[in-house]
């Protein structure tokens, strides 16, 4: 049951987006961090918005070499950004995060999208790539990154040290 564009189910777990960065956003979320449930609401949902459109006589436009042809480059590829939203007050003011994160080839951004500002210390933690990995894999890599995360974070709280891991290869 869709109430327009945006559209979205009564939950507002899943919502669509049209015209904004890209021509379609397809989001997934809830609070609680389940990322599996997520995750496979954002398949089923987007097997049924390609299935209607399909209905429709269109198609998403994908190319086998580059992917999901996006209006915003920094999508191109499976034009799959899962983001958790943590906090993390002591790590936050480590230098060495900016490191951990390249290595994991994770971002982070403010809560409220691209280009803002942390408040709190909590951030929008993703996967940096959209190109050269599978949709599960680059969930993966953020639930594990995440965690990683999280233990840094419990480590400085108990004053031990943490330590940078080593990078995680961007292609296959």
């Amino acid at each position: 049951k869709w109430s327009g564009w945006p559209g979205h189910n009564d939950q507002k777990t899943f919502l669509i987006w049209i015209n904004e960065e890209d021509h379609t956003r397809v989001i997934s979320m809830e609070k609680g961090g389940n990322m599996k449930r997520v995750f496979e609401r954002f398949c089923k949902g987007l097997q049924e918005v390609e299935r209607l459109i399909q209905e429709k006589g269109w198609e998403f436009m994908w190319n086998e070499r580059l992917g999901y042809i996006l209006t915003c480059p920094s999508n191109l590829g499976t034009g799959l950004r899962a983001g958790v939203h943590v906090k993390l007050p002591r790590l936050s003011k480590d230098a060495r995060l900016q490191k951990i994160l390249n290595n994991l080839r994770l971002q982070k951004r403010g809560t409220g999208g691209v280009d803002t500002a942390a408040v709190g210390s909590t951030f929008d933690i993703s996967n940096l790539d959209r190109l050269g990995k599978s949709e599960v894999e680059l969930v993966q890599i953020v639930v594990d990154g995440v965690n990683y995360l999280i233990d840094c974070e419990k480590r400085l709280e108990k004053g031990q040290d943490i330590r940078i891991p080593p990078p995680i290869s961007q292609f296959k």
